[in-house]
């Protein structure tokens, strides 16, 4: 790949970024002579269900090539289903049942489970579990971390998207911290901002670990429905679990007329386009987040195709002052979250954006922020200043540095003549 990579400097960030993940993050072992694999964030040492997918995701296109990495994959699936079923509802876990949970989760008040590090419910956690296990099944053909322990896995995702549609009361999950921030804890005895139950799936908390504003999160959602037709597939073909199958389909026939009736909504500017959340009584919260999954983020987990209509009306106000975290700054522009603030651009939302265009122009700005706003590192951040990629948090966040390779390989194979441009720019170095 750094021989098709004409610009040096992009060229030696792919080769410090793409195998961030496996140089500095997985750790491989086994259990019970069957592989198992523990994946770190990178600089916080506990195993995010997201986190890990997303990490890793990047590498199944080669696993079928690589048996040593397939090996380290289905390490990876086989540790997530033990998880997902010490917990379905927990976001992050620690190595041993025997570790503490992490330093700001020590005193939640919540059910607390040994093993989970820090328990903020949030449905594309489970989401993210069934697209890696599918992605793999589908490249290698391999069914072997496919076994009762992985089918009770999926069982338990079904489960806890039907309790958390609240059809029938707020379900067993509930969660309060003491905290400064509004946005790490839950209002109203820790069951979250109220929502009418109108099938949609209450999702606690966003992908960037902060409390939704209103319970019914869009992009979730949307995502939610591709993993229950995942599932539902892999019940049929992997186990002929016509009980499974149909547990998903009962979850669908509510969630997908539900999400097309009440996550869309008539913008004054653009038209008729994806709220970020709902609360099912006609409130809806316009923004989008620069975590995964996202508005933005729509066509890359699969959630519509990117000439979409309403995702093009969508993605063009995700891009604009009309978005309040859409943030533009002397050093790059792109989507922020409030989880650091409004002066803060994400690299992860730089790096959708490039994922899901099909403009030659805008892919190569994406490349020209990406590569200009490292602050001399060579690596992505969680954030970066707008006006001075110098601050900017987490030197060490394995998720952005992976994906930023999955575009370059993406650029690589479907329009490999954006590689042989040279930036001159380097502002911002």
């Amino acid at each position: 790949m750094k021989r098709r990579i004409a610009d040096p400097m992009l060229s030696a960030m792919f080769e410090r970024c793409f195998p961030n993940t496996l140089d500095t993050t997985v750790f491989p072992e086994t259990l019970e002579g069957k592989p198992d694999t523990f994946v770190i964030t990178g600089d916080i040492d506990a195993m995010w269900l997201r986190d890990s997918s997303a990490q890793v995701w990047p590498y199944v296109q080669f696993a079928s090539k690589d048996p040593s990495l397939a090996a380290l994959l289905e390490g990876v699936i086989r540790r997530q289903a033990r998880m997902v079923l010490i917990d379905p509802y927990a976001n992050a876990f620690t190595r041993t049942t025997s570790d503490p949970p992490l330093k700001w989760a020590v005193d939640d008040a919540t059910q607390m489970i040994p093993g989970v590090a820090e328990r903020k419910w949030e449905i594309d956690s489970l989401c993210h579990v069934v697209r890696l296990a599918y992605g793999y099944w589908k490249v290698t053909g391999k069914t072997d971390p496919f076994d009762a322990q992985w089918k009770a896995a999926a069982s338990a995702i079904v489960r806890t998207f039907r309790e958390q549609q609240r059809l029938t009361g707020p379900g067993p999950y509930s969660f309060r911290r003491k905290a400064m921030a509004p946005t790490d804890t839950l209002p109203l005895n820790g069951y979250g901002n109220p929502a009418r139950p109108v099938g949609m799936i209450f999702s606690m908390f966003r992908p960037s670990d902060d409390a939704c504003i209103y319970p019914l999160f869009v992009p979730a959602n949307l995502f939610a429905i591709q993993t229950l037709i995942k599932i539902r597939e892999m019940a049929a073909k992997l186990f002929s679990d016509a009980s499974l199958a149909a547990a998903c389909d009962e979850v669908l026939t509510k969630l997908q007329p539900a999400v097309a009736q009440h996550g869309m909504v008539e913008h004054p500017v653009f038209g008729r386009i994806w709220a970020y959340e709902v609360d099912g009584y006609g409130n809806a919260l316009m923004m989008d987040d620069a975590g995964t999954p996202s508005l933005l983020s729509l066509p890359y987990l699969g959630s519509c195709e990117v000439n979409d209509p309403a995702y093009q009306r969508t993605r063009r106000f995700v891009q604009s002052s009309d978005n309040p975290y859409f943030i533009k700054g002397k050093a790059a522009e792109g989507v922020g979250s409030p989880h650091v603030g409004l002066s803060s651009v994400w690299p992860l939302s730089i790096i959708t954006r490039a994922l899901t265009s099909t403009d030659d122009r805008e892919t190569l700005q994406c490349l020209q922020w990406l590569r200009n706003t490292t602050a001399g590192t060579g690596f992505m951040h969680e954030s970066f200043d707008k006006d001075d990629p110098s601050k900017f948090t987490r030197t060490w966040f394995a998720w952005a540095n992976t994906l930023f390779g999955e575009l370059v390989l993406k650029v690589a194979d479907t329009r490999p003549s954006l590689l042989k441009h040279v930036y001159g720019d380097t502002s911002g170095l």
